[in-house]
């Protein structure tokens, strides 16, 4: 007897586990991050791991990639089905071609309405095209002039530079008195890197990337920002490696002791003071990146990210509730020492600003005046077409003016 009514009773929790719609209990999140920059691959693994423990029986899949391949390993997944991605992390220079081609999912009705005016406009344009809202922003990020205090002090240096041709007068005397054989260190590798430094000049020099409502290349700004990183080339005082250098390689050769100036994102500020990491720990010092003299006080490249749903997604509520999470501003105060909140009352928070004062005062600069890079659906064969150009002038194989018109040109035949 007892033994049937033990069997009854599998028997029937069976059925009714079978019956049972498929719940957030068992549903496995397949969610894409980049290695490099911003959030670290530990912190964002705690995240994920607070997250799981909030929602129990709901599993985060993460993967880890550069950023060099984060564009086309979302791209490469779209119609994977189950396969997929569900949630995506997205450059700000990606949401006109994924909106167009359907990869993401409209969530403006998801947004709350409340948290609108609370974060800082800026992190909304990452996500946002066509007048709707693709994601969420995640990484409110700019590039910041970084200086070694000690080399300054050692060159009779009283205050960092204000103006690009400050920074390279400065480090000229920095490297007539033989403190550093290149003072200054940028990412100008034929990649997305340097696509960001070169748009902040162009920023700085109020310049424009649009002329007679077309894409234009080869006029102001752009002319300037150009001209100006050739001559520093030529004038020696970049290191001429810089043409092959990407964000890392900048904090390694700065971090190293190697460079009085470097160009880099908000992450190698505590990653430059820790000594774990850096033999320059405590000597970093940190401002906005300069204008050109006469044209801006400061200049900043908008190279903020946001999380986003996969169109392919067939966990959008589960998806949408990660996204939430990791974008909370518990969560980003909790982890503001390698990106700072999109928050704006986050700037006023003791846990957030401690033991980075002068990094929470240049973003009150920066994070006012970034720049955009275009905007376009055809935006990465457009920056292929300035990557290769402005490379071109910065190894000596062809003038600024004929390569930015050919640039110009390029541009012109795009969809």
């Amino acid at each position: 007897m007892n033994r049937f009514f033990k069997g009854a009773a599998c028997g029937l929790a069976l059925m009714v586990h079978q019956s049972l719609p498929a719940s957030a209990a068992d549903v496995t999140l397949n969610a894409i991050f980049m290695k490099q920059a911003a959030y670290s691959e530990d912190d964002t693994k705690a995240m994920a791991k607070a997250f799981e423990d909030a929602n129990p029986g709901t599993k985060v899949n993460l993967e880890f990639v550069p950023y060099e391949a984060l564009h086309d390993k979302i791209v490469a997944a779209q119609g994977a089905g189950a396969s997929g991605y569900d949630v995506v992390l997205f450059d700000v220079i990606w949401p006109a071609e994924f909106a167009t081609k359907g990869f993401l999912m409209d969530v403006t009705s998801r947004v709350q309405a409340a948290d609108k005016d609370k974060i800082f406009d800026g992190a909304w344009t990452t996500v946002n095209y066509d007048g709707k809202t693709w994601g969420m922003p995640w990484i409110l990020d700019t590039k910041y002039l970084f200086y070694n205090e000690d080399m300054l002090k050692q060159a009779g240096i009283a205050a960092p530079p204000k103006t690009f041709e400050e920074l390279a007068e400065q480090a000229k005397i920095i490297k007539d008195k033989g403190i550093a054989k290149y003072p200054v260190v940028w990412s100008w590798s034929q990649a997305e890197a340097l696509i960001c430094d070169y748009t902040s000049m162009v920023g700085g020099a109020k310049g424009s990337f649009i002329k007679d409502g077309k894409l234009n290349f080869d006029t102001g700004g752009s002319v300037e920002a150009v001209s100006y990183m050739k001559k520093t080339l030529d004038d020696g005082i970049t290191n001429p490696n810089s043409r092959e250098y990407l964000e890392e390689d900048v904090r390694k050769v700065f971090s190293a002791g190697e460079a009085a100036f470097a160009l880099n994102w908000t992450y190698m500020y505590n990653m430059a003071n820790d000594p774990k990491e850096s033999k320059v720990a405590g000597k970093v010092g940190i401002v906005p990146a300069p204008g050109f003299k006469g044209k801006a006080a400061a200049s900043a490249v908008n190279g903020s990210m946001g999380l986003g749903i996969s169109a392919g997604s067939k966990h959008a509520d589960e998806a949408w509730k990660f996204i939430t999470f990791m974008t909370s501003q518990a969560t980003q105060n909790k982890y503001a020492k390698l990106s700072l909140p999109i928050w704006k009352s986050s700037y006023e928070d003791a846990a957030v600003t401690k033991g980075q004062e002068k990094l929470i005062d240049a973003a009150k600069v920066s994070l006012d005046v970034m720049f955009a890079r275009p905007t376009t659906p055809s935006y990465p064969e457009l920056s292929s077409i300035l990557q290769k150009n402005i490379q071109q002038v910065l190894l000596g194989q062809a003038p600024t003016d004929d390569a930015l018109k050919a640039a110009t040109k390029a541009a012109g035949r795009l969809r």
